[in-house]
């Protein structure tokens, strides 16, 4: 006997972003357990339960909610979110072990894609390693932040032949990354984009995206650097927390070589 926990991946915000796979794991789960972030994060689990009560077709699946711990910022930034990764490790642990039975399908809503800046695997990955739960595990994909930001901007993401870096902003502020033209930025609580020196590059720039809040603005850098951070600014004192992500293209227009 053992149990299955499905990360499911449910898109960016927009409860359509639900693929037909993720909406399957979630009528196979027994469980599905929501995080809550507090009065300030509430919109994120308003947006897990809207989906819940779209997609679910069971009235015997049974919904428990949990508290996500607050991760310390005092120390080394990597010594905290490890802290952080195995505090939620236990909540689970105890969650499985108190709410579902032997052979029961957990399910975890995440945010985006599981595979892209998430933890959550990581996280169950420390569920398996304190061998207090046994189980089988499965992972589905989601349409990520990225895809949505390129659909509404009705842009590609990269230009021919030429590759994508995918960074944070508190590597971004560090420096442009070697050998990349085209970056696409996620997590930036540091406004990185103003540390960009180059002026002329193109910048596509959202937050909440899928969601009926979106925001979007793109431009030459030099000429939408201010608005941003000033619609940054307004829209996090208004909900009181902001994801957004961005693409900013260095020299842009420039084709590149080796295709037709």
């Amino acid at each position: 006997m053992s149990r299955t926990i499905l990360i499911i991946g449910i898109g960016a915000g927009n409860p359509e972003h639900m693929t037909v796979q993720a909406i399957n794991a979630l009528n196979r789960a027994d469980v599905l357990l929501i995080p809550t972030k507090g009065e300030e994060k509430a919109f994120l689990a308003d947006m897990r339960r809207d989906i819940c009560e779209r997609y679910l077709t069971s009235s015997d699946t049974r919904i428990h909610e949990y508290a996500v711990p607050r991760r310390r910022t005092d120390g080394p930034y990597g010594d905290g979110v490890d802290d952080w990764h195995h505090a939620i490790a236990r909540i689970y642990e105890d969650l499985i072990l108190e709410r579902s039975g032997p052979e029961d399908t957990i399910g975890l809503l995440v945010w985006g894609d599981p595979m892209l800046y998430d933890s959550t695997i990581r996280i169950v990955d420390h569920v398996r390693a304190g061998r207090r739960v046994a189980f089988d595990l499965e992972v589905i994909p989601g349409i990520t932040s990225i895809q949505a930001l390129c659909a509404s901007r009705k842009i590609a993401l990269n230009r021919i032949g030429r590759p994508v870096e995918i960074t944070t902003g508190r590597r971004l502020s560090q420096g442009w990354p070697d050998g990349a033209d085209d970056v696409v930025v996620m997590l930036d609580g540091v406004e990185a984009f103003r540390s960009v020196a180059d002026p002329e590059a193109e910048i596509h720039w959202g937050a909440y995206l899928g969601t009926p809040l979106e925001i979007t603005v793109s431009g030459r850098l030099g000429d939408v650097t201010e608005t941003i951070s000033d619609m940054r600014g307004r829209a996090r004192a208004e909900h009181g927390w902001i994801m957004d992500t961005y693409l900013i293209r260095r020299s842009p227009g420039e084709a590149g070589e080796g295709e037709v």
